[in-house]
């Protein structure tokens, strides 16, 4: 039997064909919408029709039809096949092509689509070729061919191989891609999330007039580069204050890095600082990184500035001016691009004038200062916070507190909270433990706020009385320390001999009582 002659197609056409599927594969990130305008341009170009695509269903192992041209979509629902299955099954089980010249000698052809009943299948020739991704099949693309005697289909079997290859290149892409923009998603998500729950100026609760001021001037600050001192007391709120600055500028996607300098020992804290090469002092077992080179294209915020020691001082200030630094035990000169956020609740100037902080780095650091005001400034906030307290404590336990007393109320906003807004949670936190009936009550609150109408203490007796008594007391705590003698006692508590008798007297004190009293 003579060999077949390879079939000569007209290269202008097929260099036409593969020109516009590369400009049909950019026209769209889904390739639902160009497979079909693929295989119409394939018919139109190559001669080859009944042309589909079918893809490999991971869940139920089994390949489905995902376009076609010239099926209906009854035929396309079943041209669905197993792994091994027909020719379809058996070129994506194998990874290799397959061309059937005429469907008719080839038992693994099973016209399941029924799309071919009209035809002699004596008179068409079938071309299947994977569709890969990397080494992995993912489905095949095929086509039909009228029988040519003449000429073989290698042709054929070349040009499907290079279309699903471009294909494959396309659905690599845009897996790529989309892994990407779901990656960026979540992480866009668990941002936004973190910050609305965390860091927005909003979620630092209060409404009061110095608290607006507060927000300005994060909002007035935050965009810039500039370096921010945030001084307040402690327990003000200085940390929030320092991530919503870092959380609205255009640092935002960058680290924001925290060093407590007033919890760290002075040994430890230029290594925390700016890192240590390895050797550099006992126990430096390998080089790290410090906290600046963390931060780099970010945010560090240095809480307790004040803390700091002269020495290190000197060489905050130099990163400041330089931004360039060394590491502790290296000689390296390392650059770093970051924003500085400062807070202290030190006075600052007093410490200056004590030579206990550098003058030239207080000014460094104060480009831009803001104050948080103490809660006993800002009363009218006392109780939206409570209310936020309330509900986030109350999350987890069994008993939700659904209001606070008025006696809890008038508690909480008579009190000066030396601790500020972290006492003032504190506080909450232990009542929301402690009460039993969804209602946060006045007894639930620490003794610290307590009155004495709430407490059952109300002083009892006269002015004239309670001096009464304190005065006794004193004396007789005195006459016991020096034995009952009179006349040390009288010395001790700053008054004549002559009115300690009188005192004695009046109160019916009995000094030799106390000459043998054990202290």
């Amino acid at each position: 039997m003579a060999a077949r002659k390879p079939k000569v197609r007209n290269e202008v056409a097929e260099l036409t064909l593969l020109f516009e599927i590369s400009q049909l594969l950019d026209q769209s990130m889904d390739l639902r919408d160009v497979v079909n305008p693929i295989l119409k341009s394939i018919a139109k170009h190559s001669g080859m029709v009944r042309g589909s695509v079918t893809l490999l269903d991971r869940e139920t192992g089994e390949l489905v039809t995902e376009a076609s041209q010239g099926l209906s979509d009854s035929q396309k629902q079943r041209a669905r096949y197993q792994l091994g299955e027909g020719v379809t099954g058996n070129v994506v089980r194998s990874g290799r092509p397959m061309a059937v010249p005429k469907v008719s000698e080839e038992p693994l052809f099973l016209n399941r689509t029924k799309s071919r009943e009209n035809l002699s299948k004596d008179e068409i020739s079938f071309i299947c070729v994977p569709i890969k991704v990397e080494n992995e099949v993912i489905g095949t693309m095929s086509a039909d061919r009228l029988f040519d005697e003449e000429t073989g289909l290698d042709e054929d079997v070349r040009l499907l191989s290079i279309i699903a290859s471009m294909i494959s290149q396309a659905v690599r892409l845009r897996q790529e891609v989309q892994k990407h923009q779901q990656q960026l998603m979540a992480e866009n998500d668990r941002l936004k999330e973190e910050l609305r729950d965390r860091f927005r100026p909003s979620n630092i609760i209060g409404r009061s007039n110095k608290m607006q001021n507060v927000y300005d001037m994060i909002a007035q600050v935050a965009p810039s580069e500039t370096t921010v001192l945030i001084r307040g007391e402690s327990g003000v709120g200085k940390e929030l204050v320092a991530h919503s600055i870092h959380y609205n500028s255009p640092r935002s996607s960058r680290p924001f890095v925290r060093v407590n300098c007033g919890a760290l020992p002075e040994t430890l804290i230029e290594s925390e600082l700016f890192g240590h090469e390895k050797g550099a002092f006992t126990g430096a077992t390998a080089q790290r990184k410090g906290r600046f080179e963390m931060a780099n294209g970010g945010t560090i915020f240095l809480d307790e500035i004040g803390d700091l020691s002269p020495h290190t001082q000197i060489r905050l200030l130099r990163v400041l001016q330089e931004r360039e630094f060394e590491r502790v035990g290296g000689n390296e000169t390392l650059k770093v691009d970051v924003r500085v956020i400062a807070a202290t609740n030190r006075d600052l100037e007093s410490a200056i004038e004590e030579n206990k902080f550098r003058q030239d780095l207080f000014y460094r650091l104060s480009v831009f200062p803001i104050h948080i005001p103490p809660l006993r400034e800002r009363k009218t906030d006392i109780l939206e916070l409570a209310n936020y307290f309330v509900e986030k404590h109350g999350k987890n336990n069994p008993v939700k507190i659904k209001r606070i007393s008025t006696p809890a109320i008038d508690m909480l906003t008579s009190y000066h909270w030396p601790g500020n807004v972290r006492e003032l949670e504190n506080c909450i936190e232990r009542g929301v433990l402690m009460s039993q009936d969804d209602v946060l009550h006045g007894h639930h609150l620490p003794p610290t706020l307590q009155t004495a109408e709430s407490s059952n203490t109300v002083v009892r007796g006269t002015l004239q009385e309670t001096v009464e008594r304190v005065e006794k007391e004193m004396i007789i705590e005195t006459l016991k320390n020096v034995r009952g003698n009179k006349s040390k006692a009288a010395k001790a508590l700053g008054i004549t001999e002559r009115i300690m008798g009188l005192r004695v007297d009046k109160y019916g004190i009995n000094p030799k009582d106390y000459r043998n009293a054990t202290i």
